[in-house]
């Protein structure tokens, strides 16, 4: 059986994501959501793992192509206000070199939601889940039409910090 590992939070996701690469731009409020639509914008956001169910190809045995992980997290600003909601999933396409997932995610936030689509590589690596970046795909409300990526770091178990770089 593989190591129960936190699964993409992300891309959302996590995804959700998010985000060490790229100054705080301020507390996640409506406000400062809202402006993601107006310009080029970084939202960093800390997500804590709530909830996450294995469904493997071989139960009991070892990790195979297929294997499926659902995730939800909560996300928060750097204040420590809840802000919104992350969820997915995650499916094994590789088990050599590493692992990798492919991961379909999406990002609940004040004023719209975000999609996000993505690699996840060294899943099978003992120790904490690798970073990874993940491509925004589309939005909702003030996040219609998209694009950018989402950073996710390991910050603690079930932990992880994210960096969503909006292109407008």
């Amino acid at each position: 059986m593989r190591p129960i590992r936190t699964a993409s939070i992300g891309t959302a996701t996590a995804l959700v994501t998010l985000l060490a690469c790229a100054p705080v731009a301020g507390a996640a409020t409506d406000t400062d959501f809202a402006q993601a639509k107006g310009g080029d914008r970084v939202i960093t956001l800390i997500g804590h793992l709530a909830q996450q169910s294995r469904f493997p190809v071989n139960p009991g045995g070892s990790p195979a192509q297929g294997d499926r992980t659902v995730f939800r997290s909560d996300l928060f600003d750097q204040l420590g206000n809840q802000v919104g909601d992350t969820g997915g999933t995650c499916t094994t396409t590789r088990v050599d070199n590493g692992g990798a997932e492919e991961c379909v995610v999406n990002y609940n936030l004040p004023g719209g939601q975000l999609t996000v689509q993505g690699m996840v590589f060294g899943i099978l690596n003992p120790g904490p889940p690798p970073s990874f970046d993940n491509a925004i795909t589309g939005g909702t409300g003030a996040y219609d039409r998209a694009r950018g990526w989402v950073h996710a770091d390991t910050i603690g178990t079930g932990t992880r910090r994210f960096t969503i770089d909006l292109d407008r």
